[in-house]
């Protein structure tokens, strides 16, 4: 999940948190407050009646009868006053209960206030009660509107949220965007600074921009030693070969000098292939190369069958060539070339005897795709994450390989921004995928 949904996910949560509370308080309050509210109206009737009983009022009615009632039209309060056994009373003592009664007819949950006095030598019980169903009815209206409330709040708080970490954030995704992502390819490395008012990603910013100048300078430095280097050893080389040539040529050495001399002559070949595929590699990363050439995909792989039909007859495996595009390629022939080339040396190397090997090729959302799929010796999730590592060989007899290969497959992909996927297991085969990028494709 992104950042930006984390936070506005944790705000919405403590707001709505909040708001539950705050509603809970409010409903608690409420129902409280009208209770007591209830209670005061209640006090106030008591004390009237009490009043005009002192007046001499009811004085008349309670000789006439025992008990009085009395209540309104709606019959939202009522009024009972009876005499009961005699008690002596010195303070009148107020109780207050909920519960229901029938009142001419109807009944109702009424809040009751309760209370036992003296008047003139006998006792009486009031009983004073108002409805509180419209306070339940009250509740139940602020608890729906604190629902819908609650809703849009959290609507407008989600979207909100969201909007403003897009804003806050915007720098930290322009950073990764722009930045984290292109730090395997350093040289393009773009070095302008985020617009921002956040000091952490301005800091940010300009330490990843610090690192990534001593990065490139660390790597242009090793490309140029591995350039100077190959080339400047290639001369010594080629001379202690000629030297060695020529003394083959002498007629009285014995079998065991000639030896020894072979031997290192393969020595010497063995190096300058390595610092030949070393000055390609870096002479490719260095963006030494143009790539304005049209390059017919079906021709480099038919020239590259040639070149090596004499290996594949040597293991007897068949290549089938499934092509059914004459696809174009805008880049540098030679280097797709090399790039095919090794690609299928390696198939036919790592290859069983009597094995295959397949090409296909399609079309997927616009980007043409090269397969290379054989039925060698396969290789396990380790072998597959080191595989494009410079002198890194499969665990194989095959003494040929000197761990470039895939290396210099790497760095022309990269030139050509083609995207390489790798499949493979163990003793089952490899399949090796070719992207091309979009714009390079000529149709």
């Amino acid at each position: 999940m992104k950042l930006q949904f984390k936070l506005a996910l944790y705000n919405t949560l403590t707001k709505l948190a909040i708001i539950l509370v705050t509603g809970l308080v409010i409903l608690l309050s409420l129902e409280n407050i009208s209770y007591h509210h209830i209670s005061l109206r209640l006090e106030d009737k008591k004390n009237e009646l009490l009043g005009n009983l002192k007046s001499g009022d009811f004085d008349h009615i309670l000789r006439k009868k025992k008990t009085f009632s009395d209540y309104n039209i709606l019959r939202d309060d009522y009024i009972i006053l009876k005499e009961i056994q005699h008690q002596t009373i010195t303070t009148v003592i107020d109780t207050f209960t909920t519960a229901r009664r029938t009142i001419d007819g109807s009944t109702d949950t009424y809040r009751i206030l309760t209370c036992r006095f003296n008047y003139k030598d006998h006792t009486y019980q009031l009983e004073v009660g108002n409805t509180i169903d419209a306070v339940e009815e009250l509740k139940k209206t602020i608890k729906g509107f604190t629902l819908i409330i609650l809703v849009l709040a959290l609507s407008l708080t989600l979207v909100s949220d969201l909007i403003f970490t897009k804003y806050l954030l915007n720098p930290l995704y322009g950073i990764i965007e722009h930045k984290l992502i292109r730090v395997n390819d350093p040289l393009n490395f773009d070095y302008t600074k985020v617009e921002t008012s956040t000091h952490d990603f301005k800091l940010l910013d300009e330490s990843i921009n610090s690192l990534m100048k001593k990065i490139t300078d660390m790597f242009m430095l090793e490309k140029q030693f591995i350039a100077n280097v190959s080339h400047e050893l290639l001369t010594p080389i080629s001379i202690i070969s000629s030297r060695l040539e020529n003394i083959l040529l002498q007629e009285n050495l014995s079998e065991e000098t000639e030896n020894k001399i072979f031997a290192s002559l393969k020595t010497l070949i063995r190096l300058k292939s390595i610092i030949n595929s070393l000055l390609l590699i870096s002479q490719v990363e260095n963006n030494q190369f143009n790539k304005n050439d049209l390059v017919k995909i079906p021709e480099v792989l038919h020239e590259i069958e040639e070149e090596l039909e004499d290996r594949l007859e040597d293991k007897e495996i068949k290549l089938t060539n499934n092509l059914q595009r004459t696809q174009l390629i805008i880049g540098n022939r030679s280097l797709m070339h090399t790039l095919l080339f090794n690609l299928i040396n390696n198939a036919i190397k790592y290859n069983h005897q009597g094995g295959t090997i397949i090409i296909n090729d399609k079309k997927t959302n616009g980007h043409y795709e090269l397969e290379i799929i054989d039925s060698g010796v396969g290789m396990d999730n380790v072998q597959i994450e080191k595989a494009f590592t410079r002198f890194e060989k499969l665990d194989t007899d095959e003494r040929e390989s000197y761990g470039l290969g895939l290396a210099i497959v790497k760095s022309i992909a990269a030139f050509h921004q083609i995207g390489i996927n790798v499949v493979s297991e163990k003793d089952k085969g490899t399949t090796i995928n070719l992207k091309f990028n979009e714009d390079q494709q000529l149709h």
